[in-house]
């Protein structure tokens, strides 16, 4: 399997399930429902954001179409970088990263651009779709559907500490998607091992061109 095919596999996997569990959140619980998977550590919390991954907001409608035309502009990029990619003798785990990087972005760009058309609003109600007097907004003026929360460690910040002093304490607070995760994956991945990437195919490219590996590769082919 080419290393454009399984790129292309990864995108379509990650994209599916972020897209598979927004849409099961959206259509079968309301804004604030929760599902305890681990109580008190792992939760499905049902919110809705207006802007940045991880809840962060950007702004009103104009910062809406700001930030959905730049989600835009940076996948036609990651996807023209990863074409580039495809045609090197990279290594997969780079491909990989953008791969993921890739898939999340699409996937958020797809809820602001569309479920503000295809699904009415979950105040107090499940969504649904196509409703008879439309949906709850325009096109990319959707809200982006989070539903991962993780409070694994819940205190209270010491007193001594300057402003935070006595506030509550929750790693880790904010409410993400799979998308989300999937970019974060993928950036930190290729911060952490960005060089051994190059490091691992360079030391590939060297060894194929070794006069002494080429001629066993050539004795062998010749005995066969």
């Amino acid at each position: 399997m080419s290393t454009k095919v399984k790129s292309i596999l990864i995108i379509l996997i990650v994209l599916f399930l972020d897209q598979a569990l927004k849409i099961w959140v959206k259509t079968t619980m309301m804004l604030g429902d929760e599902h305890h998977i681990i109580k008190n550590s792992v939760i499905i919390h049902f919110i809705e954001n207006n802007g940045m991954a991880y809840g962060i907001e950007f702004g009103n409608n104009i910062g809406k179409y700001f930030l959905s035309i730049f989600r835009i502009i940076a996948i036609s990029a990651i996807g023209w970088y990863m074409v580039k990619l495809w045609k090197k003798e990279v290594s997969f785990g780079l491909v990989a990263c953008f791969s993921l990087i890739m898939a999340g972005a699409i996937g958020n760009i797809v809820d602001s651009a569309f479920y503000g058309i295809v699904f009415n609003d979950s105040y107090g109600h499940v969504a649904t779709w196509f409703p008879a007097g439309g949906g709850y907004s325009s096109f990319l003026q959707g809200r982006v559907v989070d539903m991962f929360y993780l409070p694994l460690i819940v205190g209270h910040y010491p007193t001594w500490i300057p402003y935070f002093g006595g506030d509550d304490f929750i790693f880790f607070r904010p409410v993400f998607n799979l998308a989300d995760s999937s970019i974060t994956v993928g950036i930190v991945t290729i911060l952490i091992f960005y060089r051994g990437f190059f490091e691992e195919k360079q030391e590939t490219v060297e060894s194929d061109l070794d006069p002494k590996k080429r001629a066993a590769d050539s004795e062998g082919a010749s005995e066969n």
